[in-house]
């Protein structure tokens, strides 16, 4: 026979029991999503900041920008063409994606089209059976380089143009030859999601010529700052040769833009700084805190504040040693993935507003325009967002080739 107290034991281990099974520890599930939302693909493109793009074809070889749709196919002759090496160099420069105008304004396509012979079937290179998009496709998919093609809705070639219904049956079936034969993926529904991109030419023109020189390190770093810095995506054009080779000259600079972005922003001068915020959604260890913003995943994990705090009072703040740093670059980012939400912000440095701006999205980098400062307490206030901002990184950096004037 059971003794009272061994099932009074019992009772209480069942007890217990009951409650821990009843009253489970939940995290704090994240804010909901605000519209417009990116796709997977659109986050992808976004990330990649900065495309390379390609103008290649009989322009390269009449030293012109604009073609006037009667060249000879046969001044299209690239003797040396290695679209390995076009890959190398985006690939050297960090760039995950390059777009090749597979067929300009004048019309001559850089594949062997079936719906006209104003191509590369008509050229001396490989003996009329040559064909550029195909050689960068097998080029490009070993290094895990993505190819875009560019297709001109303007043909000044085809006698067709300006007969609208002629001309969109040929445009159309120029198009479908290329997604058939060199892209394989698409969303035919599209999205709401509308990122802006900016495109630039590393030289004056387009298309190669020989009498230009590619830009000066400092204007591609302030283009930088103007279009990735800005939230957008930077399209740079890097134009082949007649040779069918990237300049040595347009490599080097590349190379050289390269290191300039990998030296400003290679190192968070914040990252080892105490943080804090205005708030954070299910308080201590709920896995919103503001410690996330100085993370590796500049999308996923983000600081998010309580959704009663008061809307006019968003607040993060960096505290470092009593010597400080020097820095003259902010970059702030969303995580965009749950919708762009900021609308106004602005920064101190120990007390002192040193710059404002509207929308951050992806990425805002704020190059100070009073030039270095030093201190050891950064604050960014939020002072108008659509819901309760999300912010996924903050970074201070310090740019050795930003010299303002007058500074």
């Amino acid at each position: 026979m059971l003794s009272h107290s061994f099932l009074a034991t019992i009772f209480l281990s069942l007890s217990l029991f009951r409650l821990s099974i009843s009253r489970p520890e939940f995290v704090t599930t994240p804010p909901l999503p605000i519209l417009p939302l990116p796709s997977y693909s659109q986050l992808k493109w976004q990330q990649r900041e900065i495309i390379m793009f390609l103008h290649f074809g009989v322009n390269t070889f009449t030293d012109s920008e604009r073609g006037t749709g009667k060249e000879n196919p046969a001044i299209f002759n690239p003797t040396g063409l290695n679209a390995a090496q076009w890959v190398d160099t985006a690939v050297e420069a960090g760039v995950s994606l390059v777009i090749l105008t597979a067929k300009h304004h004048d019309g001559f396509c850089l594949w062997p089209s079936k719906y006209t012979d104003h191509s590369v079937i008509g050229s001396p290179w490989e003996n009329g059976h040559g064909d550029v998009i195909q050689k960068l496709v097998e080029a490009a998919k070993p290094r895990g380089v993505d190819v875009g093609l560019y297709l001109s809705p303007w043909d000044r070639h085809d006698r067709r143009y300006g007969h609208d219904k002629e001309y969109n049956e040929f445009y159309l079936a120029q198009l479908q030859e290329l997604l058939n034969n060199y892209l394989s993926t698409g969303d035919p529904k599209g999205t709401d999601w509308l990122p802006a991109e900016c495109d630039v030419s590393i030289q004056t023109g387009w298309f190669w010529h020989k009498s230009e020189s590619p830009k000066k390190l400092s204007k591609l770093l302030e283009i930088y700052y103007k279009s990735v810095g800005r939230n957008c995506l930077l399209l740079l054009n890097v134009p082949p040769n007649t040779t069918g080779l990237i300049s040595s000259h347009d490599v080097q600079r590349l190379r050289e833009f390269t290191t300039a972005i990998d030296t400003i922003f290679g190192t968070n001068l914040a990252e080892k700084w105490y943080v804090k915020a205005s708030s954070q959604r299910g308080g201590k260890g709920g896995g919103f805190g503001p410690e996330n913003v100085l993370d590796s995943d500049h999308l996923w994990t983000y600081w998010a504040p309580r959704d009663d705090q008061d809307e006019d009072d968003y607040w993060i703040e960096f505290k470092g040693t009593d010597y400080g740093v020097r820095f003259n670059v902010v970059r702030i980012q969303e995580a965009i993935g749950l919708g762009q939400r900021i609308k106004r912000h602005e920064i101190y440095v120990d007390g002192d507003r040193v710059a404002s701006g509207t929308t951050v999205g992806y990425k805002k980098l704020h190059r100070l325009k009073m030039g270095v400062v030093h201190g050891n307490s950064v604050r960014i206030r939020i002072t108008e967002s659509r819901g309760v901002p999300l912010v996924s990184s903050v970074g201070l950096h310090f740019d050795p080739f930003w010299h303002p004037k007058g500074r």
